[in-house]
C-alpha cells in the first residue's frame, strides 16, 4: 500500500539524523540494509516467540531494524518529533511506561504510574515535546485522569488533571497543541477485577476537549442514550484539523451501530454512515484508526472482523475494504497506510513476532 517518493526520502533522512551514527553502526548488516532501502520507519510493540514482550523499529516493508525488551505487554505508543523519544504504554491495567531514546545517548527510562493509578495504554506529547500526557485511571474514585510527565527531567510526574469522563483511552492534540482531545470510553474498571468491564449497563462514553495549559474543560460531548454502549476509543486528526473517533460496541452482536465519527470544536459529534456490509466487516470493533493527511484518507482496522477499511476523509466515502486476518495497527505511510497484524504481518513481511494493537510512524 506504499510507494517511493520525496516525502519518504525525507522521512528516512530525518530518522537517521535523529538516531545518530552510534545507533546506525550498531545495526546488523541485514537491519542496516533494510533501513537503507525503506522510505519510512515505524515503531510497534510485539510478543516474541519465547513469550517475552518488546518494542521494535520496523521498516515500511516489515523488516525489523532494532528491538528492545519491555517489562510486560504494551498497547499504544507515543512519538515526539521534537525529541525523537518513543513511549510504549502498558496494556490496561498495567502500571509501566517505557521511554526509548533513539540516539542511544540514554538508557531506556521506565516510569511507574502513581499510587492509586494505572495506565490505559495511550498518551501523547505536547507540541514541543517537553511534556508527556498519559491516560490513567483513578480506580478508587472511578474517574479518568491525565497524568503529566516532564520529558526534560527523566519523565518525572509533575501533575495530573481530570479527563472529564470514565475510562479515558486514546488522546491527541488539536489546534496546534492548545487542546487535548480525549476519548473517554465510558467503561468502569478496577485492577482488582483485571480487565473486567464493570458497568456495561450504565456506560457513559464521551469526548472531551481540555486546555493543555490548565487542564480546564473546554467542551465535553456525550453520545445519544441509544448509543450509550458505544465506547469511544481511538482518535486522529484529518488534514482540516477535524477530529475523527473510532468506537467499540458493547451491546448486542447483531446490532449495527455507527463505529466512526467526527468532531469539530463548537459542534456536536457527527457519525459517518457506512454501508451495512462494511459495518458488518468491522464486527462492531474498530481496534485502531489512522489518517494519511497528505492524501486525507482514513484507515480503520478490526482484529475481530479481520478487516481493513479506507475512507475518504472529505466525504466519508469508502475507498477500499480488504480482509486482513488479525488486523492490528495502522499508521500513515509515505503513500497510503501501513498495517500490521497479530499473526506477525507488517507490510509484505511475515515476522516471527506477534505485533500488538498499535503502530506509530517515526517521522
Amino acid at each position: 500500500m506504499t510507494a517511493k517518493g520525496t516525502s519518504g526520502l525525507t522521512d528516512r533522512r530525518s530518522f537517521l539524523a535523529m538516531a545518530g551514527a552510534a545507533w546506525t553502526t550498531s545495526l546488523s548488516p541485514r537491519a542496516a540494509f533494510a533501513l537503507s532501502r525503506t522510505e519510512a520507519v515505524f515503531a510497534a510493540a510485539f510478543m516474541a516467540p519465547d513469550g517475552g514482550y518488546g518494542i521494535a523499529t520496523v521498516a515500511e516493508e516489515g523488516a525489523i531494524i532494532s528491538r528492545e525488551r519491555l517489562p510486560a505487554r504494551a498497547h499504544g505508543l507515543a512519538f515526539s518529533a521534537a525529541t525523537g523519544d518513543i513511549v510504549a504504554f502498558a496494556r490496561r491495567p498495567g502500571t509501566f511506561a517505557m521511554i526509548l531514546d533513539r540516539t542511544r545517548r540514554r538508557a531506556p527510562i521506565v516510569i511507574t504510574a502513581a499510587e492509586g493509578r494505572h495506565f490505559f495504554g495511550h498518551g501523547c506529547f505536547s507540541a514541543d515535546g517537553r511534556l508527556l500526557y498519559a491516560t490513567e485511571n483513578d480506580f478508587s474514585e472511578g474517574r479518568g485522569m491525565v497524568g503529566v510527565y516532564d520529558a526534560t527531567d527523566a519523565y518525572a510526574r509533575i501533575g495530573e488533571f481530570a479527563s472529564h469522563g470514565i475510562g479515558p483511552h486514546d488522546m491527541t492534540l488539536m489546534e496546534g497543541g492548545r487542546l487535548l482531545a480525549i476519548a473517554n470510553g465510558g467503561i468502569s474498571t478496577h485492577p482488582d477485577f483485571g480487565r473486567t468491564k464493570l458497568n456495561l449497563d450504565s456506560m457513559e462514553p464521551s469526548l472531551s476537549l481540555v486546555d493543555t495549559r490548565t487542564g480546564a474543560l473546554v467542551e465535553t460531548h456525550g453520545l445519544p442514550p441509544e448509543l450509550r454502549q458505544l465506547s469511544t476509543r481511538h482518535l486522529d486528526l484529518d488534514a482540516d484539523g477535524r477530529l475523527w473517533f473510532a468506537c467499540q460496541y458493547e451491546g448486542a452482536r447483531n446490532d449495527l451501530p455507527p463505529l466512526v465519527g467526527t468532531l469539530r470544536r463548537g459542534e456536536a459529534p457527527a457519525f459517518v454512515t457506512l454501508p451495512d456490509p462494511v459495518t458488518e466487516s468491522l464486527a462492531n470493533y474498530v481496534g485502531a484508526i489512522a489518517i494519511n493527511r497528505a492524501e486525507n484518507h482514513v484507515g480503520l482496522t478490526s482484529p475481530k472482523g479481520g478487516a481493513l477499511v479506507v475512507l475518504d476523509a472529505a466525504s466519508g466515502r469508502v475507498l477500499q475494504t480488504r480482509a486482513l486476518k488479525d488486523a492490528a495497527g495502522i499508521a500513515p505511510a509515505p503513500h497510503g497506510l501501513a498495517a500490521s497484524s497479530y499473526d506477525g504481518r507488517f507490510g509484505g513481511t511475515l515476522s516471527p513476532v506477534a505485533w500488538d494493537q498499535h503502530i506509530v510512524r517515526l517521522g
